[in-house]
């Protein structure tokens, strides 16, 4: 316990034996979750704090105020509040202390690193005192080397175990960050892993009207965007609820790692979209946590190996429905294809086939009998469009066959259980085998190099009889 000259300054261990007391505290601040309405008039947040006496799990702080604006506002995890007057409650075995508005105050100070004694946001009535500087300085050179061991470090999944409708808690880095319209704000989180395949479950034929979008967000990036972004893994989309986009924006560092408790997972057209909702919450994330270090050691294996680029979830070996003409060279991402700075270039992919359009066989080919059709494809790191056209659809689907062994081919490619080309009974989710096939790109335009790209598909052959 240590003395003060109106006060008692507890240690967290002291405070949680102090149940129905009003104590003063000061910790670094490891969690914090999204600003939220009570039920009545007051707005509210809870906090996670540690010291030296009680480093796991840490001692929730529910703090009310009459508004957001009087509520704290961290400036990073790892940064200290010193807190007077909170009251210790206990509820279903757990200890918290809450931050009454009427007589709790607070002050925020910059974590490790800073020789700042000033608060960078404190409460009205705070009061500072010359005796909180030896507290903070102890705090700091404690939290240098402070490691959370995370008895809970099992909970936090890779992006590859996502699951659909499901909340769960993930590591990742902070690749972009970007507000598509007023308040409407998207974070790009990444992990190095593969999302897993997700079934179509759209009426094939209705690419025409309603096509499969080829991504999560909004608008299309820029390209300059994208050449910041992995080549290799699954950069998720992640949106945030409404009422909370302005909260905690400031948190999610670019080229950082973070924790994130309780993000929910959906699907967006057969993408992978994560949701930050108001029970998410923020964890503090050294450099050299140990769940960091691990994900980057599987990337770096991965990278290493000779299939490392093909989807995680095409292995063992890809579906053999089709044969390709560049057989000796390594398969790239579409991510490398999008980004790749010269056109034209040449690739060998191993994707899904998702949608077709036109999507009956009998239309594959124009009245002089030349092939044009617009496949999207996909892999963990992004959708395309990609064209086959002309004698690159004849060598794909092996000359002009029937409309019958046209359909089966079609059906074989997109994962369509049926071999009716009416489209009735095509409701059913469809899951594309996982294929190689080569890629073009090129400009519509060769006058305009900085017009948009296409790619069409060429040297590829469909093996279904």
């Amino acid at each position: 316990m240590r003395e003060r000259d109106d006060y008692k300054f507890l240690e967290i261990r002291d405070a949680i034996a102090s149940i129905n007391q009003k104590v003063s505290l000061i910790g670094v601040i490891i969690e914090c979750g999204f600003p939220k309405k009570t039920r009545g008039t007051d707005c509210f947040c809870i906090l996670k704090i540690v010291d030296e006496s009680y480093p796991k799990p840490g001692l929730s702080v529910n703090m009310f105020a009459e508004h957001f604006g009087m509520l704290p506002l961290v400036a990073s995890l790892g940064d200290i509040i010193q807190l007077s007057h909170v009251v210790m409650k206990t509820h279903g075995g757990e200890v918290y202390a809450i931050f009454n508005k009427k007589f709790s105050t607070y002050a925020l100070y910059n974590g490790k690193g800073s020789e700042s004694f000033l608060p960078y946001q404190n409460h009205p009535k705070f009061i500072r005192r010359d005796l909180d500087k030896k507290f903070i300085t102890g705090l700091r050179k404690w939290f240098v080397d402070f490691q959370i061991d995370e008895v809970d470090s099992n909970n936090f999944s890779l992006v590859r175990e996502l699951k659909e409708a499901k909340a769960v808690d993930l590591a990742c880095k902070i690749i972009h960050v970007q507000e598509f319209g007023k308040d409407e704000w998207m974070a790009f989180l990444w992990d190095g892993t593969d999302t897993r395949p997700i079934s179509i479950p759209m009426r094939a034929e209705a690419e025409k009207d309603n096509p499969l979008p080829l991504h999560p967000e909004p608008l299309p990036l820029s390209r300059d965007i994208l050449g910041t972004f992995p080549v290799l893994g699954t950069v998720l989309r992640v949106v945030f609820d409404q009422g909370i986009k302005k909260h905690g924006l400031h948190l999610l560092n670019i080229g950082k790692w973070m924790k994130f408790v309780n993000v929910y997972c959906e699907d967006y057209g057969g993408l992978w979209r994560g949701r930050l909702t108001p029970s998410t919450k923020f964890r503090y994330t050294p450099d050299r946590d140990h769940l960091v270090s691990e994900r980057q050691r599987l990337y770096n294996t991965r990278l290493c190996m000779r299939y490392g680029r093909n989807p995680y979830w095409s292995f063992p070996w890809t579906s053999p429905i089709t044969e390709v003409d560049y057989k000796d060279v390594s398969s790239v991402t579409l991510m490398d294809v999008l980004t790749y700075p010269e056109v034209t270039a040449k690739f060998l992919c191993v994707v899904r086939v998702v949608a077709a359009y036109p999507w009956k066989a009998k239309d594959f080919c124009c009245y002089r009998g030349i092939y044009r059709i617009r496949l999207t494809l996909e892999d963990p790191t992004a959708r395309i469009h990609a064209y086959l056209y002309g004698e690159d659809g004849e060598k794909f689907f092996g000359g002009l066959p029937t409309i019958d062994a046209l359909t089966r081919k079609r059906n074989a490619l997109l994962g369509v259980a049926t071999s009716d080309d009416g489209g009735g009974a095509e409701d059913a989710a469809r899951n594309p085998p996982w294929v190689q096939c080569c890629l073009k790109s090129y400009y519509l335009d060769k006058s305009d190099p900085w017009g948009s790209r296409h790619y069409r598909i060429f040297g590829t052959g469909l093996v279904v009889e």
